[in-house]
């Protein structure tokens, strides 16, 4: 059985010290992908180094968050495209993120909008999937991507409006969900509604989920077993099969063989 954590910040400082505890952490269970999810410039850069150190498990994905917007400067938004532009020639991105628009940054949505825009049009000339951070904005997102060629999109930590679900499905999108499946009704309703076709799992870490099971301990891919048997009781399925779907999907989505 080989499990997935789609989106992890592997390159966050407050992972900086504990890297090789949570490789070695995926390892144990049984998790064969981690997508290490950047910020800004220099995680983008960290993820590169990661996934060169680990191998056909640590997979990076470069981009710049709306919750770093405001502090971006023009250059480097520039060396971000440029950085994301030469490694994908080279082969080496998996993909473009965390992208995408928050509403607490209200404030500076016009630079937010400039930012994402910037980077779906970049993820349509290199061919690269997106992962999309939709706070307070999924419903807007699902409605202005249409309007861009983008072959893959995952949303992620898909937790409402339903209606926006419904629709992103509906253009093969998909989304993520992590460990919140184990305690939080409304995300149990979300993978209750969405098709395992349309579903990977992840951990978000270095969030802190304080709720049992999980109790304020470092989030690690450790947690990715508890999230797909949160998942195979929520559909009413043997885990095994609920892992292999996600394993299917994301080799799919992604275009990686596992190893």
């Amino acid at each position: 059985m080989k499990l997935i954590d789609a989106h992890i910040h592997l390159s966050d400082p407050e992972y900086a010290e504990h890297v090789d505890q949570l490789v070695k952490e995926a390892r144990d269970a049984s998790v064969a992908a981690l997508v290490s999810n950047s910020m800004d410039l220099e995680t983008s850069k960290g993820s590169l180094r990661l996934a060169e150190k680990h191998p056909n498990l640590v997979f990076p994905a470069l981009g710049i968050h709306p919750w770093n917007v405001n502090v971006l400067k023009e250059s480097e938004l520039e060396e971000t495209v440029k950085l994301i532009t030469e490694q994908s020639r080279k082969k080496v991105v998996t993909a473009i993120g965390e992208i995408g628009l928050d509403y607490k940054y209200e404030a500076i949505w016009a630079k937010q909008l400039m930012v994402f825009e910037k980077m779906l049009r970049l993820a349509e000339e290199l061919e690269l999937p997106v992962i999309i951070h939709s706070r307070g904005t999924t419903q807007k997102i699902v409605d202005m991507l249409p309007s861009y060629r983008l072959n893959r999109v995952l949303l992620h930590w898909f937790s409402h409006p339903i209606n926006a679900l419904y629709k992103a499905v509906d253009h093969g999108y998909l989304i993520t969900e992590g460990p919140p499946v184990a305690y939080s009704n409304g995300i149990r309703e979300v993978v209750k509604k969405v098709p395992l076709t349309n579903l990977l799992t992840e951990t978000d870490g270095p969030v802190t989920y304080r709720k049992a099971p999980y109790g304020g301990r470092m989030t690690s891919p450790s947690f990715i077993p508890t999230v797909v048997e949160s998942i195979a009781e929520v559909k009413g399925m043997a885990v095994v099969d609920v892992a292999d779907q996600i394993a299917r999907n994301f080799e799919g989505f992604f275009n990686i063989k596992l190893r």
